[in-house]
């Protein structure tokens, strides 16, 4: 980590008499008549505006031939925001290359897996190894640093946007010159050491001369599964050097101005792997757009669960959402009325400090066009902007949860890298998702009232009571011991099946599954047994009776008890749940794929042994708790059409009411309690 990680935006602080909410969005004023940007800043001011992001996609306005900079409009839109009092997340403007330069520098632009060049007229249309994209990015930023390194609005750098969303993967010659380049330095340019990690040996791909090794471009058959995780582990690291090049530049020039970049904690943030980019950030910043399924709050609080987690546990940045509907999904739903505030919310609960929108005034042309907005097409006349003037009036009003800490003392490994390795082709089952795994038992954890910190495998798990390692495929042998450390240390830990198979390597752990965790569990299987669709078989026990389909096993014990047993099928009267004790915990292994209601009733009872603080509600209600060292403040978010209430005492911190006793919180109402000690 930055030796200043967490920085928060200095002139958001200093500008409002104290630390508030950070508060606004993209602000793309390139994009309308200049005569607007008043009104623009005027309805800012009314809506509670602080900080808003600009120049993210203004590299062709900034520099619209080679030779020719045009830095004026951007000076005069930095000097109105700063007359106003509002702070600004300057982009370094780097996201997508002007015309003229993938024009003179084709070679510059993405290859996809087939080979087919991707063109200019879309957006991040450059390859994440182009040395030429690279220069030209860097003598930007540098330009930018220096012209506004002592900007008085300045209040962040905010490096490309989403880098990765689209480009995350490139397959073109320069790719290959840099794929090669990182495997020599992986493995100490020996083709000895790479032809063993790869197991080259099955089907006939042992390389004799690293100019054979080319990046796992589109094969007849499956691509050998070793080579496309170093590839997918490169191409995260070639995103993260872009990062690195621009900070070093920024911190060069203005060492004393914090930097992010926005990480894509939503669809398309598969590709990255952001628990080694932390290190590079003053702050974690997020972007996060629902998505239109029956669990999209719960996918909502994992995707803020996980910025914490990246952020270990400190304050973290919502960079983007939406107001309302987004634009690039086949149906774009618009959100209903009151659910953009319990949305953000449900944010600032698990730990933002700042909320920012894409988008401050709505479009009138281009591809996000009908892509929602703080400001709509119908303007300020309109109850969107009622709403977001309203919201940034109430997160004005939270300013002393600023800074404080999730209460949280259940965790959730989740790993890109397991993310990536377990949904490849050729596996017992096709159809598994590590995503959807992971999603289903933080849904049953978030319906028991469990606060869970979403962490990557290499961080630290003490002072979790449950840790929960729902399908981890992969596992390093460090990462596996410190799951067990824990467990024995008095965690209780639960790990479901399709874990700890095989390792960093890709390689399949022998001696029988579930590999890395066969010791720490007390169970050894010796064959998968995935269900056809449309079979199902019965279970019995902690799981109460319930009938499981996708995956089954038969367990071994050889250091465990029972908690549930199959009820027929091939293994009747075989474990299907299992629990040992370790040291001053508990290991459970879950081999069946539940549904909801077994998998909630196994969430309840794993809770209450393992006494993790579970404030269970009904009605929909989300109750989350913030701490800092003199208060707790409770998020009471009604998701439900009826009216609730909790116990409790305290000031409602948005409109001022005393609650002694009892909190009532309104159908669909939000309430944020400083609750009395």
């Amino acid at each position: 980590m930055g030796t200043q990680w967490i920085r928060w935006p200095a002139n958001v602080v200093a500008r409002s008499g104290g630390e508030p909410v950070a508060f606004g969005g993209d602000y793309n004023p390139e994009q309308w008549d200049e005569s607007l940007w008043p009104e623009d800043v005027r309805l800012m001011r009314e809506a509670g505006v602080n900080l808003v992001t600009v120049g993210v996609f203004s590299w062709s306005a900034l520099q619209p031939t080679p030779d020719r900079w045009n830095f004026g409009w951007l000076d005069r839109v930095l000097d109105l925001l700063h007359a106003a009092d509002i702070a600004v997340d300057l982009a370094t403007a780097t996201a997508s290359p002007p015309p003229w330069l993938t024009t003179r520098f084709p070679q510059t632009l993405p290859v996809d897996r087939h080979g087919r060049v991707m063109a200019q007229g879309g957006r991040q249309a450059w390859s994440p190894s182009s040395p030429v994209y690279r220069e030209h990015a860097l003598a930007l930023v540098e330009k930018m640093a220096e012209r506004y390194g002592r900007h008085p609005a300045l209040a962040l750098w905010h490096v490309s946007n989403e880098l990765g969303g689209h480009n995350a993967r490139c397959y073109d010659d320069a790719t290959a010159v840099a794929f090669r380049a990182w495997l020599k330095d992986r493995y100490g340019h020996s083709l000895d050491r790479l032809n063993t990690a790869w197991t080259t040996t099955v089907w006939s791909q042992g390389y004799s001369a690293w100019e054979e090794i080319q990046p796992p471009r589109l094969t007849f058959t499956d691509a050998n599964p070793t080579q496309r995780l170093d590839f997918d582990r490169f191409s995260s690291d070639q995103l993260r050097e872009q990062l690195r090049a621009e900070a070093a530049v920024l911190r060069r020039v203005t060492p004393e101005v914090p930097i992010t970049t926005n990480m894509v904690l939503f669809d398309a943030g598969k590709n990255m792997d952001y628990s080694s980019w932390t290190g590079d950030v003053d702050l974690v910043a997020s972007d996060h757009y629902l998505r239109a399924t029956p669990d999209a709050q719960a996918e909502l609080s994992f995707s803020a669960d996980r910025a914490r987690g990246l952020s270990a546990g400190r304050p973290w940045l919502l960079m983007e959402t939406a107001t309302a509907a987004t634009s690039w999904r086949p149906v774009n739903p618009a959100k209903r009325p009151g659910q953009l505030r319990r949305d953000v919310f449900s944010y600032v609960a698990r730990g933002a400090d700042g909320i920012g929108f894409f988008q401050w005034r709505a479009a009138q042309g281009g591809a996000e066009r009908f892509h929602s907005a703080m400001l709509p097409h119908a303007g300020p006349d309109s109850r969107k902007f009622r709403e977001v003037s309203a919201l940034g009036r109430e997160l004005a009003s939270c300013a002393e949860v600023l800074g404080t800490r999730v209460d949280a003392d259940c965790a959730m490994v989740f790993s890109e890298e397991s993310w990536w390795a377990a949904e490849r082709e050729g596996h017992p089952h096709n159809g598994l998702s590590y995503l959807e795994s992971a999603l289903r038992w933080y849904q049953s954890l978030r319906d028991a009232g469990i606060t869970v910190d979403i962490v990557p495998a290499s961080a630290d798990l003490s002072g979790y009571r449950l840790i929960v390692v729902p399908m981890l495929y992969l596992v390093s042998d460090r990462d596996a011991a410190a799951i067990a450390d824990a467990a024995h240390a008095g965690a209780t830990v639960l790990v479901t099946y399709f874990s700890g198979i095989v390792d960093p390597l890709d390689r399949v752990r022998l001696g029988g599954y579930p590999g890395a965790f066969r010791e720490l569990l007390g169970v050894r299987v010796e064959e998968f047994a995935p269900l056809p669709e449309g079979e199902s078989v019965g279970v019995d026990g902690v799981t109460g009776p319930a009938a499981v389909s996708t995956w089954h096993e038969e367990i071994d014990l050889t250091d465990a008890e029972a908690q549930a047993r199959y009820t027929g099928g091939d293994f009747a009267g075989a474990p299907a749940v299992t629990r040992a004790t370790r040291g001053a915990g508990e290991a459970w292994y879950v081999a069946v794929e539940l549904d909801d209601d077994a998998r909630s009733r196994l969430v309840a009872a794993v809770a209450e042994r393992s006494a993790v603080v579970a404030r269970p509600s009904e009605c929909g209600l989300e109750v989350v708790i913030r701490r800092s060292a003199e208060h707790d403040y409770a998020f009471l978010i009604n998701h439900g059409d009826t009216a609730t209430s909790v116990s409790g005492s305290g000031t409602d911190l948005l409109d001022g009411s005393g609650h002694a006793g009892k909190i009532e919180i309104p159908a669909g109402g939000v309430r944020v309690v400083r609750l009395a000690a």
